[in-house]
């Protein structure tokens, strides 16, 4: 269970870098990009704590 959850993770950070590079470049809100790529490490940060309680 413990590697799913963190393989979910990864692919939503990887999921919010790749979207928040297409609104930086591509999208007229270059906050918006900057905003959803800092998604990322809160994503990484938020599996590691559920994956931790689940341990428990």
């Amino acid at each position: 269970m413990s590697s799913k959850i963190s393989r979910i993770g990864f692919l939503a950070s990887m999921l919010s870098v790749v979207l928040s590079l297409y609104i930086y470049f591509q999208g007229e809100d270059e906050q918006l990009g900057i905003f959803v790529g800092l998604w990322a490490p809160t994503l990484i940060l938020a599996t590691k704590e559920i994956e931790n309680m689940l341990e428990k």
